[in-house]
Order: structure tokens, then sequence, then C-alpha cells
């Protein structure tokens, strides 16, 4: 019988470990029930979304490998003791170095507002469950003996019975979020939730180049889309024309250097390379978050109160910033090269937004420290 992947969580997910998670956060036990019953199914299907691609496989791989075989034990511990606050911040952690911190966010928010529990205890229950679909991932890939290959095959065997166990609310609403694609049935990744262009258009272009492979193919002209053939070729042409030259320059948010000849394109713009992975945390989908939030806060700070309200997104980022360049240090030359160029790419526009909160009356003695802190560390990143 073929693995039940839902089943594997749910079955360490026991009502007993429910009432303790529920505990732990304050909530009522059908509350947090109904949450985590979204919210797994949820990070699977993100899960099999990221493995959907050669890196994306790597890079879960990689992180599964850095777990120990008895990691489920260790988590049950952590939950039935006084660890639950740590185990979440981790959780989070892990999941914003696979998907992007933008991603577990509005997951996380989408989710609370779901079970109606607010977006601090969504973002809890998510980073707490995180380590457990992950752990539990980890030992099916492991008495499996499954590699990268192996483990997007799973994943992508369990596609179908992953959607359906999403609840039709909650995929509502993850619909509505822009996480989700009721008719493909899987979230999409960090990089595609944070707006980054490539991960979009790899997808659209995938998914149009093969309906006009069919209608080129099809003898009968009834091809699934009912185009004729030269309509789909024009929308063919159209989407490739539009990536390559007419592209919004706030879409992207970070941006890799063309791959060498001997490393695998990947379709996702905001998604690293394996030379940008370090300890399981893809460093370039975490300058993607941080670049992604400080677009989104900056502009809105327009008097004193805003700026106030702005600081901890602003701090927030810079810290992610600091645990990238931490990282960074274990990376290669090369590596270090790639990196900085993302940083040097994102700046000009940064500092621009900088500038004008700064230039913005009662804003400069709110604003400034945070600002500065910031510039200093995207400096420092830029030098590699």
């Amino acid at each position: 019988m073929a693995t039940n992947l839902i089943a594997v969580v749910m079955q360490f997910l026991t009502p007993d470990m429910i009432a303790k998670i529920a505990s732990a956060l304050g909530l009522d036990r059908s509350v947090a029930q109904k949450a985590i019953g979204g919210a797994v199914p949820a990070l699977l299907s993100s899960l099999a979304d990221l493995a959907s691609t050669p890196n994306g496989a790597r890079q879960l791989t990689n992180t599964l490998a850095q777990q120990k075989p008895d990691s489920l034990e260790s988590l049950k511990s952590l939950i039935t003791g006084s660890g639950q606050k740590t185990l979440a911040e981790t959780g989070s952690n892990m999941l914003s170095g696979l998907f992007g911190g933008g991603t577990v966010d509005t997951m996380a928010q989408t989710i609370g507002k779901f079970a109606g529990i607010g977006e601090g205890s969504g973002k809890s229950v998510v980073g707490m469950l995180g380590p457990i679909v992950l752990s539990a991932l980890g030992q099916q890939q492991r008495s499996a003996g499954l590699d990268a290959t192996g483990l997007a095959s799973l994943l992508g065997s369990q596609r179908e019975h992953i959607a359906a166990a999403i609840p039709s609310g909650l995929a509502d609403q993850l619909s509505a979020a822009g996480l989700i694609d009721k008719a493909a049935g899987s979230l999409r990744t960090g990089a595609a939730a944070v707006s980054t262009a490539g991960s979009r258009i790899a997808g659209a272009s995938e998914r149009t180049i093969a309906s006009a492979s069919q209608a080129a193919s099809a003898t009968t002209g009834a091809v699934s889309s009912q185009w004729p053939y030269w309509l789909a070729g024009l929308a063919v042409l159209g989407g490739l024309a539009w990536y390559a030259f007419g592209r919004p320059v706030n879409d992207t948010v970070a941006q890799l250097p063309p791959p060498v000849a001997t490393q695998p394109a990947t379709g996702t713009v905001g998604m690293a390379p394996a030379n940008l992975t370090v300890e399981g945390i893809n460093l370039a989908n975490q300058i993607n978050s941080s670049v992604g939030a400080l677009k989104s806060v900056l502009p809105g700070i327009t008097d004193a109160a805003s700026a106030q309200a702005a600081l901890p997104k602003i701090r927030e980022a810079t810290a992610q910033l600091s645990a990238v360049s931490n990282l960074a240090g274990k990376l290669s030359p090369e590596g270090k090269s790639a990196l900085a160029k993302l940083i040097v790419a994102a700046m000009p526009a940064i500092n621009q937004m900088c500038d004008k909160v700064l230039a913005t009356p009662g804003v400069g003695s709110v604003a400034q420290p945070a600002i500065d802190e910031l510039r200093g560390r995207l400096d420092t990143l830029s030098r590699g």
C-alpha cells in the first residue's frame, strides 16, 4: 500500500499531542484541531511544490539529512515539556529557509484567519508543525532509502491526496491570499508568494508551452484550451517576450546571476542553487524575503506614527540579513560573489525608498537609526 503522508503526520499528532499543543498556545482544543487540520496538508502541499524542481528537491533533501533519526521523539519531548516556544521559532526559521519568510507569514495569517486564532497564534501553529512534518517526511525518506529524485516522486504521488485534505474553507482563503492554485491543488513556493517574477513565469511558461505542444500535435483540433494553433503560438511568444523585456522592476526582489555552464538552471529566480544553501537554509530566499518585506513596509511610511509602526518590520528584515551574513562565511568564494550580486541588485531600490522616508517631515528622527543599521548590513553583504 502506498504511503499516505497525511496519515503518517497525523499518527504523531494524537489527540493527546494536539491537546498539549493547544495548551501550550492557550487555545481551545477544537480550535487547535481545526488549525492543525488545515496546516498539515498546506505544509505538505508546499513541500511537494518545492520538490517539483531538481534544486528544490536537493534543498529539501539537504534539510532532511540534518535531522536525527529519533527527531520525532525529540519533538515530542519539546511539545510535552517547556520547549514549545523554541520549537515554534526553530520551525519558522526552517520553513523560511525553504519557502521564504513572506510565504510562511502569509500562510500563518491565512491559517490563523481560517481557525479564528489570529496571526500570532497562526504563526506559532505553523512553526510548531513545520519540524513535525519535516521529521515525518525524513523518516519516510530514510526508511525507503530515497534520494532527492525519489523524495520528489513520493511527494508528487501524494499531491491529489494532500490537496483533498485541505479544508474547502481554507482552500478558498489560501486562493484569495494568492498562495494556492486551486486548479493544480498545490501551494506555490516561497519565491512565487513573495512576488518573484521568475517562479511565476517559469510555471506559466511550462504550462503555456505544454498547451502549445498539445495544440501543435493534435490532429483533430480538439485541444484542452480549444484555442487556434496560431493563437496558442502567439501566447507562448508573448509570454516569453514579457519575461525577457517587459517585467516590472518591482516584480523582482532579487535575481541570481545567470547559471554557469556546469550549473543546472532553475525555474525559480528566488530559489538558491546548491552553493547558496548553508545548513539547509536557502540564503537567496532569505534575501528575497527580507527585501520583499522592506519593499512592502517602506513605501507605507508617511509620518512619524507610521514610521514607528514600521520599525519592527525593518528591524526584523535587518536581523534576517544579519543571519544571512553570519552564514555567508561558510559559502565558497563563488557563492559569496553570487550572494553579493543579489544584494547589489536590490540596493538601489531600497536606498531610494530609504531616502524618501528620511526626507519625510518628522520621520527622520524616528527611522534614522533603524535605516542606518539596515544600510550598514546591506553594505557589508554587498562586499561579499
